[in-house]
């Protein structure tokens, strides 16, 4: 269940507040009144909510940092609870159930290039050091991506260039439920391109 902190009454998924009345807000705007916020009492709104940042730049990945503020959702039960999450965060309630029951399993970054075809069969060509730089500037959750990183380079190789906590992920919160990711996903894969394009010339790895 999403709702199991009776102190607070409420629970963290990224940058969404769900408190036990059924309703979704942006964290920061915690503090603030419903009249403050423009009010919606429908889960697609979700949809609208997520899709522009701020500064009404479209938002390509879900999970960035980068939702907007001034916006209550109001719902009605818990359906609809889990369809607006579904629908800011796409699969990520499935993903942490699945880590729960230890069935989610990750695909090492080597994996994922080496299935890659057409104009992204080159990246299966990025470097061990070009790859770490890569996940470093793209995947860290202060500008890039909000979720804890399962997966490492290949089986015998971990990410290094991101901090502990992001590539941890804690059961014992009953308040927070982490945005997982299982795989690079394929805005890294596109970001991959150029990288390999550029590298110096050399013997193929």
């Amino acid at each position: 269940m999403i709702f199991t902190n009776p102190v607070q009454g409420c629970c963290l998924i990224g940058e969404i507040v769900v408190r036990s009345d059924f309703s979704l807000r942006h964290h920061l705007d915690e503090d603030l009144q419903s009249q403050e916020l423009t009010l919606y009492d429908y889960p697609e709104a979700a949809r609208k909510i997520a899709r522009y940042d701020e500064s009404g730049q479209y938002r390509s990945l879900k999970t960035a940092p980068n939702l907007r503020q001034g916006w209550l959702l109001q719902l009605k039960n818990l359906e609809e609870v889990l369809l607006a999450l579904d629908f800011f965060y796409p699969a990520a309630l499935s993903l942490w159930f699945s880590f729960l029951q230890g069935t989610l399993n990750p695909t090492p970054l080597r994996e994922t290039l080496n299935r890659q075809s057409g104009m992204y069969r080159i990246t299966r060509h990025l470097s061990d050091e070009q790859a770490q730089d890569l996940i470093g500037s793209f995947c860290c959750s202060d500008k890039g991506c909000l979720r804890k990183i399962l997966w490492s380079i290949n089986p015998e190789q971990a990410i290094t260039s991101l901090p502990s906590d992001k590539l941890s992920v804690s059961t014992k919160s009953t308040s927070e439920i982490p945005l997982l990711c299982r795989e690079a996903c394929n805005l890294i894969v596109t970001a991959a391109r150029p990288l390999v394009n550029i590298r110096p010339a050399g013997p193929n790895i």
